[in-house]
């Protein structure tokens, strides 16, 4: 069979998630979270995403005053398999806005 190729072009963190929202089905407010805390990880360079730290500074951007209530939306990304826990919460390789190409094999069943 032919091989398709789609070129999609990305401005934003937001919209680069929104592009794997099919896969993984977060709400408008989960993207937008999520979006908050790539973007501070890409500036804090931090080994865990969901760091007290990184919490911190996303809860200032998405307008959260306890950054506790953070906790509820990263066990959501955890279970919905946005995020890995082992030592530290990790995100999906699929989603980190570094990536420059992703191969998608879609099989008819």
């Amino acid at each position: 069979m032919k091989k398709k190729k789609i070129t999609v072009n990305i401005n934003s963190t937001y919209k680069y998630l929104q592009l794997w929202n099919g896969i993984f089905k977060l709400t408008e407010k989960e993207l937008t979270i999520l979006s908050a805390f790539i973007d501070v990880n890409l500036t804090t360079k931090d080994s865990n995403i969901c760091s007290v730290k990184n919490k911190k500074e996303v809860a200032k951007i998405v307008g959260i005053k306890d950054y506790n209530t953070l906790n509820n939306y990263v066990k959501s990304f955890k279970d919905k398999g946005v995020i890995a826990k082992n030592d530290s919460y990790t995100l999906n390789p699929f989603l980190h806005p570094d990536t420059d190409a992703v191969e998608i094999k879609i099989n008819k069943i």
